[in-house]
This record gives C-alpha cells, sequence and structure tokens, in this order.
C-alpha cells in the first residue's frame, strides 16, 4: 500500500511512534525520505506528499492482539477514535481510528475460537 501523506513528518511520526510499525527500509533524500513500514504480511510505504486530503474508500486492516487494549492506548495518545471497539456480526472485534491525513484505520481481533483462527480441515 502506498501512501502519500499531506505532511510527510507528522505522518512517518504517526506510525512509526504512535502505531508503532517497524521500518522495513527508508530511501531517498535525508530531507525527506521515503520509508516502508511492516504491515504483517504486507508493507506500508509513505512517500512524496499530497495537496489534497484522504480520498474516500481507502482503509487500512491492522490486527492486533486486544483492541481494547490498543483503542485506549491510542486515545491517550491522542488519536481519534472514530468508532468505539465492539463484536462484529461476523466475530471480529473492530475499532476505527484515523490517521493524521483522515485515512480510516480499522483495528481488528481476531478471538481464539473464530474460524479465521482454526484450519477446518
Amino acid at each position: 500500500m502506498l501512501l502519500r501523506p499531506r505532511d510527510p513528518t507528522r505522518s512517518r511520526r504517526f506510525y512509526a511512534e504512535t502505531l508503532g510499525l517497524a521500518v522495513y527500509r527508508e530511501f531517498g533524500p535525508p530531507d525527506h525520505p521515503g520509508v516502508v513500514f511492516f504491515l504483517g504480511q504486507g508493507l506500508l510505504e509513505l512517500s512524496g506528499s499530497a495537496q489534497a486530503p484522504a480520498g474516500p474508500g481507502i482503509q487500512l486492516w491492522l490486527q492486533v492482539r486486544d483492541v481494547a487494549r490498543e483503542q485506549e492506548r491510542l486515545r491517550e495518545a491522542g488519536v481519534a477514535v472514530l468508532r468505539e471497539a465492539r463484536q462484529e456480526p461476523w466475530g471480529l472485534i473492530e475499532a476505527w481510528i484515523a490517521d493524521p491525513d483522515g485515512h480510516h484505520i480499522v483495528l481488528v481481533q481476531v478471538p481464539a475460537d473464530h474460524p479465521l483462527r482454526r484450519d477446518p480441515r
């Protein structure tokens, strides 16, 4: 996934420090670097910049061990919670937040008894 943030420094700080994502690599000029973060089995690249706000329909899903705990930790760090943690009809526990540019981030927890955690074979 590639995002072009409005304020690259602010977004880099959000993803690295607030969310705690690990850096895969950095590239480009030292005064305006791009950065790629690990996202489980995927990667998130922040590079360049955008003048317009976040486009509609973009959502980043991050699986966490404990949605309620992450929601409170992020709230204490000043992140606005768009929707409180709750169990969805499909069994996943979700909370919604947004990055500094307004990109929606869904924090998702897969309960131990959920079919996604068990191989049905």
